[in-house]
């Protein structure tokens, strides 16, 4: 067990450290030829030892967000990584990439050891090399060229192959090291070498002397003088390992390092065989959970398999060093797979003593799934009734909910700019206006999923239909504003979706609460766990890549978040908005009443939120009028800072500071005003500059207002109106769970139907397509049929 503490005739680890002895350092002028470069494998005889003892340095890091924190670093280079398929010669571009990441952390002022496979088969390269050579010699003095073909080549003893293989190995990292400046030693050892105290004693000293100056030591056995694997010859407390992961795992504790990453040819641990129907990547592996694991056959080449990798890696994490077992074959990640571990991104199996409190974030994903299922074969008047317990319980609710949300407040101040307070702040109107908004909902919801939209007859007895369904798991992330959970958890009851939040750590308390009243209103008709508020430490470049759980991402804050996570997202697809540049044109014959209310509606009235005013169009004949002096003094009197716009500064003899970008999202009471010639002038500025969120147009010529309404290409186009008025809200939907500037499902402030997809339902009676054919029985009426009016009460 591991739990039991052997005696195995030698002292305690926590008193020395392992008994490697033979240490070489390559000098930085040795060079290698570009024959020499070939591929690698080397395997060791070490003793594993069961339970570590005590460090001195702590525990083990209880999340990957931690990792970036590890100070001393080691990876394990399987003979999966660092050879190519044959199995003869090394990898070379995933060994210069690896080389390359270690490179980068040592530089960050890290520690780095590395342990390598890979001396037997470069040197079973370089031994097949000289034979065929030798061959190809004395056949062609005695045989004739005819007869090379048939050159046989004799199996290699395998010590001999490291013996040739080792300094070339050696050397080869010597010279990828030196590209970056750093300088590797190599240290070998064999399984004699841990029985003498010295020689323990010597490697202590040497590692650590190596760590000081910036040196990267690179240990590997020397298969050169390692006698043969003797699987039967176990001596109590003491396991004979084939492989080098036992050695990893001992160079890591021994060394108190922070962070063992385990580089094989699989993504990490599964519950079953890789590759099987039911293989699940274990995000997180605990002690204990070995039991429901299934180990299949060890990697193409090594010998020690999985089940190996992670008797070392628990030994490794009880006695206080993290663990994380990856894939450093593949070619789209393993270019920057250690500095991801390292920068804590969910990849491969990461090895923790500390378990969860709550469900995982993917299990949160699967009762998502099969929550919202259950919420879409409610009725709707069911759905409704959730709805409407939600926004009885905001106002019920109201004082705990300002008690939560004052916590926030009082966390967040000194730390958030006034605009993200003014977002974070939840009021009694402010819950008025959501119970409003979400009764509203209620309403509209009452026949949302399985709305008929086409009624074909196909044939006879053989009708289509096709009709509304919710699209599936969403998430939304979103920043500061708390108000945005019940509002979205909402529409995605109405809808029938299921739904991961994600809010910021700044609004923890008031999304807390908001969601535990949400998850009290779906348990009236039993189905709370169709809304998952994600509370665990996870990422969202991590959240990005569930794309087996998550069908869209709904980002809600600031134009960067946005931009960051239509990066992250890999195979899934992201509705929103990265940026707000909503404009203003002031036409020639607009209205002097109106401008001025416009202007500051759109501007000062909330200037963090999306909708706000960002530039002001001015025709041209109206500087120096009555109009243009009365949005100036305006503007000063809000106190808005004014940016100047090419054009505009041209005109000025003494101008405000001219604007950086006239694509600016300012999200504050700043303001880029610039002159043009014309609407059609406007409309060019609006396509060249603009986010195709929320554009305007005042004047009083119904022509122009036309013209520009049909040509400007935004998801929301105004005529005398706010630019504020682009939401959810206040267009009727009850309320939005973002806006979207994209072209495809959705555009503008996206409400219950932008949450809906649909499928196809086909009724027959015995229908084949052979009925259909030339000289079938059968011919294609393709009839359209009455489609049920929908309630709009």
């Amino acid at each position: 067990m591991l739990s039991q503490v052997y005696r195995c005739g030698f002292q305690p680890f926590n008193q020395h450290l392992l008994p490697w002895v033979q240490c070489t350092a390559v000098s930085r002028s040795h060079r290698i030829q570009p024959s020499v470069i070939r591929h690698v494998r080397s395997w060791s005889n070490i003793p594993f030892i069961t339970v570590p003892l005590s460090r001195a340095h702590g525990k083990s890091f209880a999340h990957r967000s931690e990792l970036k924190h590890a100070k001393r670093i080691v990876v394990k280079l399987g003979s999966a990584v660092v050879t190519r398929g044959d199995e003869c010669g090394l990898a070379l571009g995933r060994l210069a990439s690896i080389v390359e990441q270690v490179s980068v952390l040592q530089n960050q002022g890290r520690e780095m050891m590395l342990v390598t496979s890979g001396a037997v088969a470069f040197g079973k390269q370089r031994l097949r090399h000289e034979i065929l050579l030798s061959q190809s010699v004395r056949q062609a003095l005695h045989s004739g060229q005819n007869q090379l073909k048939e050159m046989a080549i004799p199996v290699l003893e395998a010590r001999a192959c490291a013996a040739a293989g080792q300094s070339g190995l050696m050397a080869l990292y010597e010279a990828m090291f030196t590209q970056y400046s750093i300088c590797a030693a190599q240290i070998l050892v064999t399984n004699l070498d841990f029985h003498d105290e010295q020689k323990r004693r010597n490697l202590n000293g040497t590692l650590h002397e190596l760590l000081r100056m910036n040196i990267v030591p690179i240990v590997n056995t020397n298969d050169a003088v390692v006698p043969p694997a003797e699987p039967n010859s176990d001596l109590q407390g003491v396991i004979s390992v084939k492989d080098n992961d036992s050695l990893a795992a001992r160079l890591a504790v021994e060394m108190k390092t922070d962070l063992l990453i385990v580089l094989s040819d699989v993504e990490g641990l599964f519950d079953s065989p890789p590759g099987s129907d039911d293989a699940k990547l274990i995000d997180i592996f605990y002690p204990g959970d070995q039991q429901s694991v299934t180990f299949g056959t060890k990697s193409r080449v090594g010998m020690g398999g999985m089940e190996a990798k992670v008797k070392a890696a628990l030994w490794a994490l009880q006695g206080g060093t993290s663990v994380v077992i990856a894939n450093g074959t593949h070619p789209k990640v393993s270019g920057h797979v250690i500095t991801d571990i390292v920068e804590g991104k969910k990849v491969g199996t990461f090895f923790s003593e500390v378990k969860p409190a709550g469900p995982t974030v993917e299990q949160q994903g699967e009762m998502a799934r099969s929550g919202g299922r259950m919420l879409a074969t409610l009725e709707p008047e069911q759905r409704a009734e959730i709805i409407h317990h939600l926004a009885d319980l905001l106002t019920d609710q109201r004082d705990e909910i300002l008690l939560a949300n004052k916590k926030d407040l009082e966390e967040a101040e000194g730390r958030l700019a006034a605009p993200l307070l003014k977002r974070l702040s939840l009021s009694t109107s402010k819950l008025n206006s959501l119970a409003i908004g979400l009764r509203q909902i209620a309403a509209s919801s009452q026949d949302s999923v399985g709305r008929v939209l086409r009624r074909t007859r196909i044939a006879k007895n053989l009708e289509l239909e096709q009709v509304t369904v919710p699209i599936g798991v969403l998430l939304v992330i979103f920043e500061s504003r708390p108000d945005c959970l019940p509002q979205v958890a909402a529409l995605a009851i109405a809808s029938g979706n299921g739904l991961l939040l994600k809010g910021g750590k700044e609004a923890t308390h008031s999304n807390r609460i908001l969601h535990l009243l949400t998850q009290e209103a779906l348990s009236i008709h039993g189905v709370k766990e169709a809304v998952q508020l994600v509370n665990t430490r996870e990422e969202v470049e991590d959240l990005c890549r569930l794309d087996k759980m998550i069908d869209l991402i709904i980002p809600r804050g600031s134009s960067q978040l946005v931009r960051d996570i239509q990066k992250a997202a890999k195979g899934i697809p992201v509705m929103g908005h990265s940026e707000g540049i909503c404009h203003m044109y002031v036409d020639s014959e607009a209205s002097v009443d109106k401008v001025t209310r416009l202007v500051r509606d759109s501007k000062c009235e909330y200037p963090a939120a999306c909708n706000a005013l960002e530039t002001l169009l001015i025709h041209r004949d109206l500087l120096r009028t009555p109009l243009f002096d009365q949005i100036i003094d305006m503007l000063r009197v809000e106190q808005v800072k004014i940016h100047a716009g090419p054009k505009f500064a041209s005109y000025l003899t003494f101008s405000p500071s001219e604007v950086k970008s006239l694509r600016t999202e300012y999200g504050d009471l700043e303001l880029c005003i610039e002159v043009v010639d014309n609407v059609q002038d406007a409309i060019d500025h609006i396509h060249k500059y603009g986010s195709s969120h929320t554009d305007v147009i005042v004047t009083e010529n119904e022509n122009t207002a036309e013209f520009f309404l049909q040509h400007v290409d935004s998801a929301c186009v105004f005529w005398n109106a706010s630019t504020r008025f682009s939401d959810g809200y206040r267009f009727g939907l009850g309320a939005e769970v973002g806006i979207s500037t994209s072209r495809i499902h959705a555009r503008g402030p996206v409400g219950l139907e932008g949450l809906l997809t649909t499928k196809w339902l086909l009724r027959g009676k015995d229908h084949v397509v052979s009925d259909f054919s030339e000289h079938g029985s059968l011919k294609y009426l393709h009839e359209n049929l009455p489609v049920p009016q929908r309630n709009t009460n």
